[in-house]
């Protein structure tokens, strides 16, 4: 068996996702870029490659490993580039969007002759969580004034607007991308492509797909402009778990069990967002607090049920982890860091990547 705990990416669920991202890009004309801020495992990327357009990074570094990793585009999307980094990125890019109109007056010159894109901000999300929410009063995430973008308009040819956060409700996506034809429409009309970002649901069980594909195609004629989406957790979702073991059992008013792994360092996200892992399955008359074997207090998995009392060497797994987990995986504790499992199509598991503690020495100084 294979030492945990581990990330396990299962090709097969990975691929019933593409394959809803390929109906969409042929029904819809739509392109697909994969958001690597959310998943950037490399090691599936064959897979993925053959059913998305290419990749759209947040800094530097995702933008380097989208065009050393992954075929097709590279979008180079930043909330700031440093001087430093400008001709980096330029070489590395098929489009740059700039997030501000000072950056892309800033980096005008060094830009020239680059396919240039602004983020935009249409002031309305789908969002539940301050924390993550684009249109947030004051946000630093686009420019919002129809009239300063406008004077910049003949410095680019396409926008970003990324406003979907975990959107699975198609109503919401066709009012919110109504809003944006009414304050922006007629800038539409002076770009070539328009990217609507990432955060729609659109591989979900029961999303309206082909009314979700005709509004996109709707949109795209009525503009003449190649659309561009950027999934990141729908490209992803239910393809992964992470796979842990039962180190420990003790009761102080529940009934805990700590395992050796933590949300802290491998599924900080949820911490965040303060939100229980989904563990399948949790059945049973048995409660148990699943508890991280970090030193912080509220390092917590959840509460699950259990169809007998767990001991010592149970193994568990936790589902629908691929997204902003192995991004976002750290060395707190210096805990060992889970280690990259594959399945492959035909089956087969493969370990493609284990952490030890050259790791750990080598992350700091």
């Amino acid at each position: 068996m294979i030492k945990t705990p581990y990330y396990l990416i299962d090709k097969q669920k990975l691929l019933a996702n593409m394959q809803k991202i390929a109906y969409v890009r042929e029904q819809s004309g739509a392109k697909a870029l994969l958001a690597l801020k959310c998943f950037a495992t490399w090691s599936v990327f064959d897979l993925m490659q053959q059913y998305m357009d290419g990749t759209t990074s947040s800094s530097l570094y995702e933008l380097k490993l989208g065009r050393q990793k992954f075929e097709g585009e590279t979008h180079a999307y930043s909330v700031a580039w440093a001087d430093d980094e400008i001709e980096e990125m330029l070489a590395n890019c098929d489009k740059i969007i700039f997030n501000s109109i000072g950056q892309l007056q800033r980096f005008a010159e060094r830009s020239e002759g680059k396919i240039r894109g602004l983020r935009v901000n249409p002031q309305v999300s789908s969002s539940d969580y301050l924390l993550a929410d684009p249109a947030r009063p004051f946000s630093r995430l686009g420019e919002w004034d129809p009239v300063k973008i406008e004077g910049v308009i003949d410095q680019i040819s396409g926008f970003m607007f990324h406003n979907n956060c975990e959107n699975g409700d198609f109503g919401l996506f066709d009012q919110m991308l109504c809003t944006i034809e009414e304050r922006f429409g007629e800038l539409l009309h002076k770009v070539q492509w328009v990217s609507l970002g990432g955060g729609i649901h659109f591989t979900g069980e029961g999303y309206a797909l082909d009314a979700f594909c005709a509004r996109l195609k709707a949109f795209s004629q009525k503009y003449g402009v190649q659309v561009y989406l950027e999934p990141g957790e729908a490209a992803i979702t239910n393809s992964a778990s992470l796979e842990v073991t039962v180190l420990d059992t003790l009761y102080n008013g529940k009934h805990l069990a700590v395992v050796d792994s933590s949300i802290e360092a491998h599924l900080l996200d949820l911490l965040i967002y303060r939100l229980n892992a989904k563990l399948a399955p949790s059945d049973g008359e048995h409660t148990y607090m699943v508890c991280g074997k970090s030193c912080l207090a509220g390092d917590i998995f959840g509460e699950y049920q259990f169809d007998r009392p767990l001991t010592i060497g149970d193994r568990l797994s936790f589902i629908d982890t691929a997204g902003y987990t192995m991004v976002k995986k750290n060395w707190f504790n210096g805990l060992k860091m889970p280690s990259i499992v594959v399945k492959q199509l035909d089956g087969t598991v493969e370990v493609v990547r284990e952490f030890g503690y050259e790791d750990y020495l080598s992350s700091l100084s």
